[in-house]
Order: C-alpha cells, then structure tokens, then sequence
C-alpha cells in the first residue's frame, strides 16, 4: 500500500453551518439507500468474534472495541453511519444547525425501546446529563465538553440541552464545534429508557435498546464466553436486520476464531491472526476483506512512567524509542502488507489527513540518531527504571510486540519486553490503575472527522487520554481548529496541533491498520466499513 490519501467516497469533515439532516431515516420498510432487497433476507442466526466488554454495557461508559461491538447492535443513536461513512438519520427525523452553536434536533413519532416505554426527547437529555456528570465517572463523558453547562470541576447540569417538547430538543453549544453534528452517531449520545436512571449497575448487566438488536432473554450475557442478540422487531431505521440474531463469542485468541472460520463454526470474524495474514485471502477463496480503515495503532509511554515525563529527559527518550522502531520491516515481515507505516496520528481514510506533518520525521527508523538521543537523555539523569509493553494476549499482538521490543533493544542495548495480560479487560484495568509501563494502545474511529483522532486522545483530561497527557498548547491549537467553520484553516490547526504531538510524543505511532476479517461459506451480503467493523444488520445466511 502506497502512502498517499486514501480517501472513501462520502467521508467528509462537515462543517456545523453544512449539516441539514432531513428525511433520511427509513421508516415502514422504506429503503435509504442501505438496505437490501427482501428476498436477500434470512432467519438465520449470525455468529461473529467479540470480546468481554470491559464495564457494564452502558452506552456512555463504554468505549472499547468489546463492548462497543454490543451496544453499537442494542442501541440506535440519533444518526448511524453507511459503510462509507456518510450520515444517515436514525431515531432523528431531522436534524437542524441553527447556528455555530445552536443545533435543533426533531425525533420520529412511535419509536420505542425493548421494554415499550416511548424514545423521546428526554431520553436523550437524561442520558447525556448521565453520562457528563463527574460523579458518575462515565469514559466518555469527554464528549459532552462542548454543551452549554458542561464542567470539569464540578457536577452540572447540561443547561445546553433544553426539551421542546416530547419528540423536539434543541442543543446549545459553549463554543463552535463544526464537526459535533456527525459525532452524534456515537455511543456517548444514545437514549436510556427511564428504567435505567433506577439501578444503572444493574442496567449494564441486562440493557434495553432501541437498536436493530436486544439480549435474547435472560443469560444472554455468559460472561467470558459470549453474548447472544435476538432481533428488535420493533425497530424502524436503516440498520434493520435482514437475519434472525447475533451471536458474538468470545475467543482467547485470533487463532482461534480463524480456525473456527474455516471449519464452519462462526459466520464472520473481523481480525486475522498474525500467522495467516500472508495466505486467509487465498485460504478464504473470496471471502476475505483487506481495505483501509479508520484504524491507527501506537505504543503510549504514559506520564507516570519514571524517565519519560513530558520534559526535555522524556521528549529525548521518546524520541529515542520511536527511531529505534522499524515500522517498514516489521508492517512488511509480520502484516504482510495488511498495515502501512504511520506518518500521523490520524487515518488516511478520514480527509484532511496528511503525510507531511512537520515534525513526522521522528518517526523515521534511525538507528544512529536513536543512540545519539538516548545519550543525551541519560546525560541529563541514567535510566534506571524499568520499560515493557503491555499489551492482551487474546488480540494477535504478540508477534508485532516481540519484534518492536527486538527493535528497541538491539538498537539502544537496554532491556525492554512484552507484558502480556490474558485478555483485553484485564489490560485497560491494569492501565487504569496505572499499574503498567508503556501499553498499546489504538484507536478506531467513533465518526469520521480528525478532530477525533485527537481530542479524545490528547486533550487535557480526555476520557481516552489515557497516558494522562497534558498540553495547554495542544488544546489551545485543537480548540482553535474544532471551533472554526473554514475546512481549510481547521486542517491547518489539527497539523499545527499534531507537530506538537510530534514534540512530545504522548504516544508513538506506529501503523494505519486494514480492515481484515472472513466470512464463511454460504454467508453472504457482508460488507465491513469505514472503522472496520461489519455491517452485521445486512448479513445474511444459508437456512
């Protein structure tokens, strides 16, 4: 794969006065544009890969790949995304910018959640009030920060959010945030029924959706094993499924559900394993998917480890570290071309990126000026502590951190190794309680816009920034970026923004990563998008 733009047709940066979002929902089985004929439909249950969510399946505390594969099925937002990332309403009827900052959002009469209860305006107030109140502690409540009311030194209430009446809310913005329209297909912005605000503990354990899918009953939820979804017949949107469920089993490993693949015994896997990354296309004959994706993968050295502090000893150490990796071998010998070495932070899938960010050459593999730097930094204090990469030995990672911390060492002659945990859970709790050193860490898109590759990442007290990276000159440059309405200078911010990341390093890129995934015989209609996860409503298979 070749370093120039990458581009999907339909995935756009919009800008806030540019979104008018009118009439697109379906509704009555009326096509959008994204549904398949009937007669491609099935009753067949469809099996996939997934992993134990992490936290209780509440949309607002939820945002990794295990449990956002669930509730992105049990949930529907105000809008979803087509395979290409274009917008397309769902419980909105429309949606209106009034303003920069003023957003008026209308929803469609008769929708309901799995327990009958109405989806209203309110649902979506509560919800969102739910997930920015500090007390709650909720991971995303990052995306709240741009609604009127919203602080960061105290519970408040989002006074942005006013209900018209029971189908009509507007939004009221604290400052212009050009791109917030399309964020609005993200988990963080789901409805809750009124059940939830009862016992949300309880909630995460046994959630009700307004989504395409729904927990099949009780026990649905095998923890460490799987999830089973049946179909929400009661929803109306464009994700209407075309088969009768989802099954998503949690595998220990890729190689597992690869081979389970290829006997027959799950429908759809959405990673390859390492070791068959240079033959599934051929093995798949077909049925296999190697395509761009708004998917970026790194290595974070977070502020708590000793030696690597944002200061000019941890920005000479950092940079060290990221000559001594050799992305071009390690993407060619171990990815097999399904990965592109990164030259940003961002995605070439998303616009406005670029291979030209000034300071990008840190992440040219040079293994003299990485000694040369190393030096520098112990000069100033020698390095006595101790560097590993945590990383979930149920992901496939082992390979690729093996062969980094290989690079690593025999370039700068320190001790560094791989800190493998079970399971990807028992990863991000480790990293939350800062029990690790550097950790991997990735990011798949939530919607298709830069600013989030970066603000949820890097910003001061974001909920993802999980190195806890501080900059006031970094949030200035993103702040400055999201708020303007001009394309143009936006890109230029978020690169001004990123040359600062290149400075300091909060996490040192590595590579772009494909979609790659499988599906078995007699599955058909399956289709991956823009963040690499299928298109699981519009699979069907043989009865």
């Amino acid at each position: 794969m070749k370093r120039n733009k990458i581009a999907l047709p339909g995935v756009v940066l919009l800008g806030a006065a540019s979104l008018v979002l009118a009439g697109c929902a379906s509704g009555g089985g009326e096509s959008n544009g994204t549904e398949k004929p009937a007669e491609g439909s099935s009753t067949a249950v469809i099996s996939t890969n997934g992993s134990e969510p992490q936290n209780p399946l509440i949309p607002t505390n939820t945002n990794e790949t295990g449990g956002g594969k669930v509730v992105d099925s049990i949930f529907a937002g105000l809008i979803s995304y087509n395979a290409d990332g274009s917008v397309v309403n769902d419980v909105a009827e429309d949606i209106t910018v009034d303003s920069p900052t003023q957003l008026t959002v209308k929803i469609r009469d008769g929708l309901t959640f799995t327990d009958g209860t109405p989806v209203q305006a309110h649902n979506f107030i509560d919800a969102w009030n739910y997930g920015a109140k500090l007390s709650n502690a909720q991971a995303s409540s990052y995306f709240f920060e741009d609604i009127e009311g919203f602080s960061w030194d105290e519970d408040s209430e989002l006074t942005g959010l006013k209900e018209v009446d029971d189908l009509t809310f507007t939004i009221t913005l604290n400052k212009p945030a050009s791109d917030f329209g399309i964020r609005l297909g993200y988990s963080a912005f789901y409805p809750l029924p009124d059940v939830a605000f009862e016992d949300m503990e309880a909630f995460g354990q046994n959630p009700i959706g307004n989504g395409p899918y729904k927990l099949d009953g009780d026990g649905a939820w095998q923890h460490d094993v799987r999830i089973d979804l049946a179909v929400n017949e009661d929803y109306d949107g464009p994700r209407k499924p075309k088969n009768g469920g989802l099954d998503i089993i949690f595998y220990a490993t890729q190689e597992a559900a690869y081979a389970d693949l290829q006997g027959g015994n799950v429908d759809v896997i959405d990673a390859i394993p390492d070791s068959a990354l240079e033959t599934f296309e051929d093995d798949l004959k077909g049925r296999a998917v190697n395509q761009p994706a708004a998917i970026f993968q790194s290595v974070t050295i977070p502020e708590w480890q000793e030696g690597f502090q944002t200061d000019e000893e941890g920005r000479l150490r950092r940079a060290a570290i990221s000559h001594s990796i050799n992305r071009d071998e390690i993407t060619d010998v171990i990815f097999k071309g399904s990965r592109t070495p990164a030259t940003d932070f961002t995605s070439p899938v998303i616009d406005g990126w670029s291979d030209e960010v000034p300071g990008s050459e840190v992440l040219e593999y040079d293994p003299e000026l990485a000694k040369e730097l190393w030096a520098e930094a112990e000069a100033i204090k020698p390095f006595t502590g101790e560097l590993t990469i945590a990383y979930n030995a149920d992901g496939g990672h082992q390979t690729w951190v093996d062969a980094t911390v290989n690079s690593i060492a025999n370039t700068l002659g320190i001790d560094v190794a791989g800190n493998p945990f079970p399971d990807f859970a028992g990863l991000l709790d480790a990293r939350d309680n800062q029990q690790v050193s550097a950790f991997r860490s990735g990011w798949q898109a939530d919607y298709p816009g830069l600013y989030n590759f970066l603000g949820p990442l890097y910003a001061t007290g974001a909920g993802s920034n999980d190195g806890l990276y501080s900059s006031e000159e970094f949030d200035g440059l993103i702040a400055e970026g999201i708020s303007s309405t001009d394309p143009e200078e936006q890109k230029a911010k978020f690169q001004e923004a990123q040359t600062v990341l290149f400075t300091d390093l909060p996490a040192i890129p590595l590579w772009y990563s494909n979609a790659t995934g499988g599906w078995a015989e007699g599955v058909d209609n399956v289709e991956f998008g823009w963040n690499s996860v299928p298109l699981f409503h519009e699979i069907t298979k043989a009865e």
